[in-house]
């Protein structure tokens, strides 16, 4: 029966309210003790011997031996007997030093005083921000360090790079060979390798201008895009199932990848790049691709289980949204602020819930969004067909029976228990849909044309527990019919959307993290240690998206520059690419990430500009030759004294060897590709849904493209450490294990790639 000093910490921590009377702060004594950042928010049910420390009702209620607390009375309680004691093998902690007089005193008083435990409106007071860190100062643009050696440089990077390497008393290295260099350029630009006629080219091509013309060449490919997408796709959290235990098929997600490559090769600007994927549908007069970008808040995991309660759900889906965009866009690890205030970073958790309460007006919307071409065709056959349904459902009375239907559904709804057999039905809509309730509530004309056929096809597959057995074999004939009609009209695609909530709900503190114990209601806005966010009237999510992109926010544009030279030197400037907070790394040159981030928004948050400037830069240019003199000194090249050797991602690996072999589909974008896999490994998931792989073209595409299931990803890109795509990551981390060999040796798309390149020499 022994609790545990970390219990004590959770117990403190959670039920004494700061400024009761009496109180101490308690957590800075024995905040040593924890040696996890976040154990307070996944601090499991402290039990001893029944008795549980997780909420006040089991502590006074109690267990075989008793309750641990008694209100008012903590002579007569358990736990301050167990951390009084001096009997060996019965005090409390069971290892380690005894808690010092003041805790227990600490302890003492709480119990005396009524073992207060927090109520509905609780919640923490902000922390004081930290004086002078690096990341939340703001971004200024430092003056280029004088260099010794002014003609190694070749623009104001390596200033700065230099600088450092002469006050360290190293040479850079020498400039790699101009077969390594175009090599390099054009994986790191476009993930593909240059094909014999194109390194002949540049090889054979002596002017001085031939490198910035290969720069030019490269950042104008389509392929460009495809290679930039590949880095956003993992922070975007992207894939073409849902997740969890049964992890049915987004068929339409990759409409937003589309959205993805092509803005890329558009240079969009970062700062549109970034309000159209969060607020895109906000914009005066938004076109079809704005909307399709907010596909990005949809990329996160859906929970579809019957099981679950549709609050719960949205409130996991806000989580992941406001999680993201802390990692993707502020370099923060934000969600340590779901439970309590963040132990480290200015982050409280009122300001997290003040973030959730940006996105709290976003709700899910499917839309039309046509490829070139597809409408013309689609028009075309679009009267014809809806004549054909809309005579099938009259032959059949569907009007009357979707709308009895829907009113027993919402019967289900407005009166559970009553009938279970319809509560089933309800709970089963509810989980496979969203925003069901407002789908069976919504009138005919609120609805577009997508949802009242998504409404009309789930009644026909579940007509409800009063249909008889002939209406059944009725509706399930009216459904393969209909079906029928279908598949001759020519397809048009779908984008995954959202808009605004007309009635947006009020956001509340989530009291310790858990969605069923709100607190104070909170309005949109962001951290205090920030500039603040001026919405003069406009949604908040549309203002969120710009200040996100503001010059006076210090994060982004340093966050942003840093994965970009991420993408070139594989490693950043700030190694910890996902946390510029306290508790991450500061950066190896300061005033160059400051000079990057200013540069890049005075260039009109232009990415393409910030990658021909790092790589005409001589230190781009060095040599990746491992120099001994350096390893005891600089063990991570951290100095930059060379150029990193970096793995390529698991998707460019597949990538090189179909290039090399001939055998690659360079078409760009569409619908996602399922080559080979072996055999089995659809069968692990829970709904064990067959992969089929491609026998034509599609079989050869890009690794960008293969379709990604959540439970089953793509066993090649797992093995070669592509993320899981469950939350958003922003870095790799490279491995080296027997499988990876296994793979290359075994796997049919290496098979065929080194038969054709055989058959090819």
């Amino acid at each position: 029966m022994r609790v545990p000093l970390l219990a004590l910490v959770l117990l403190i921590s959670v039920a004494f309210p700061r400024g009761a009377r009496g109180q101490v702060d308690f957590l800075r004594e024995v905040e040593p003790v924890l040696h996890s950042r976040c154990y307070l928010c996944h601090g499991a049910a402290v039990q001893m011997n029944g008795l549980r420390l997780d909420s006040r009702e089991a502590m006074l209620k109690g267990g075989g031996s008793g309750p641990a607390v008694v209100a008012g009375d903590s002579e007569s309680s358990l736990l301050y007997g167990r951390i009084t004691s001096d009997k060996p093998g019965h005090r409390m902690p069971p290892s380690g030093a005894p808690l010092t007089a003041r805790q227990i005193s600490a302890i003492k008083a709480w119990i005396d005083a009524g073992a207060v435990w927090p109520g509905k409106t609780h919640t923490q007071p902000a922390a004081a921000p930290p004086q002078g860190h690096w990341a939340f100062r703001p971004v200024q643009r430092p003056a280029l360090p004088a260099v010794r050696n002014q003609a190694w440089a070749r623009n104001p990077i390596d200033h700065f790079i230099l600088a450092r390497l002469e006050a360290e008393n190293v040479a850079p290295s020498p400039e790699a060979d101009r077969a390594t260099l175009a090599g390099r350029l054009y994986l790191d630009l476009t993930g593909l390798p240059p094909t014999p006629e194109e390194a002949g080219r540049f090889l054979s091509d002596e002017s001085p201008a031939a490198w910035r013309e290969l720069i030019e060449t490269l950042l104008r490919s389509p392929h460009y895009g495809e290679k930039q997408a590949l880095h956003w796709l993992d922070a975007a959290r992207y894939a073409d199932s849902d997740g969890y235990e049964r992890d049915p098929q987004r068929p339409y997600a990759w409409r937003w990848r589309d959205w993805v490559i092509q803005a890329f090769n558009a240079d969009l600007p970062f700062d549109r790049f970034t309000v159209e994927q969060l607020a895109g549908d906000l914009l005066p007069r938004a076109t079809t691709e704005q909307r399709v970008a907010t596909g990005f808040l949809r990329n996160g995991v859906k929970n579809r289980e019957a099981g679950v309660h549709n609050d719960e759900k949205r409130f996991e889906e806000l989580v992941d949204r406001v999680n993201t965009v802390g990692t993707v866009w502020l370099g923060l690890t934000a969600g340590c602020a779901q439970c309590h205030n963040h132990k480290y970073d200015p982050l409280t958790q009122k300001e997290y819930y003040q973030l959730h309460a940006v996105f709290d007006d976003a709700v899910e919307r499917d839309i039309p969004a046509p490829l070139p071409g597809q409408m013309g065709a689609y028009l075309r056959s679009y009267p014809a067909y809806r004549a054909g349904r809309e005579k099938l459902l009259a032959e059949n009375g569907a009007a009357g029976l979707l709308a009895a239907w829907k009113r027993k559904m919402i019967e289900a709804m407005e009166r559970p228990g009553v009938r279970t057999d319809w509560d089933f039905q309800l709970t089963e809509w509810r989980a496979a849909k969203d925003r069901p309730d407002w789908k069976l509530r919504a009138a005919e004309s609120e609805l577009n044309e997508f949802e009242r056929d998504e409404l009309l096809e789930w009644f026909l597959d579940h007509p409800g527990p009063d249909a008889s057995e002939e209406e059944k074999t009725r509706l399930r004939e009216l459904r393969k019919r209909l079906r029928e009609l279908q598949a001759k009209l020519p397809p048009l695609t779908r984008a995954y959307t959202m808009i605004q909530r007309p009635d947006p709900p009020l956001t509340r503190v989530a009291l310790r993290g858990d969605w069923r114990s709100p607190g104070e209601v909170v309005a949109p806005g962001t951290p205090g240690v920030l500039p603040p966010m001026r919405q003069n009237g406009r949604p908040a999510r549309l203002a969120f998206a710009e200040w996100l992109v503001s010059p006076e926010n210090p994060l982004t544009a340093r966050v942003t520059v840093n994965r970009i030279w991420q993408e070139m030197f594989g490693t950043g400037l700030v190694r910890t690419a996902n946390d510029f907070g306290l508790q991450g790394e500061a950066p190896s040159h300061p005033e160059l990430l400051d000079w990057l981030a200013a540069e890049f928004m005075e260039s009109g948050w232009s990415r393409k500009y910030m990658l021909r400037l790092i790589a005409d830069s001589a230190v781009y240019r060095q040599s990746s030759r491992r120099r001994a003199e350096l390893a005891a000194r600089d063990p991570d090249n951290r100095w930059l004294a060379r150029q990193n050797r970096v793995r390529l991602p698991a998707e460019l690996i597949r990538d090189r060897a179909l290039a090399a072999s001939g055998l690659l589909n360079p078409s760009i974008g569409g619908e996602s590709v399922r080559p080979p896999q072996p055999e089995g490994v659809g069968e692990l998931m829970y709904a064990k849904k067959p992969w089929v792989a491609e026998e034509g073209p599609e079989r050869y595409r890009r690794g960008l493209y293969v379709f990604f299931q959540r439970t089953a990803p793509y066993p090649m890109l797992i093995n070669f450490d592509a993320p899981a795509r469950l939350a958003a990551a922003v870095s790799r981390r490279p491995s080296n294990t027997p499988l990876q060999a296994l793979n290359l040796l075994n796997d049919p798309v290496f098979l065929e790639a080194a038969q054709a390149l055989a058959v090819r020499a």
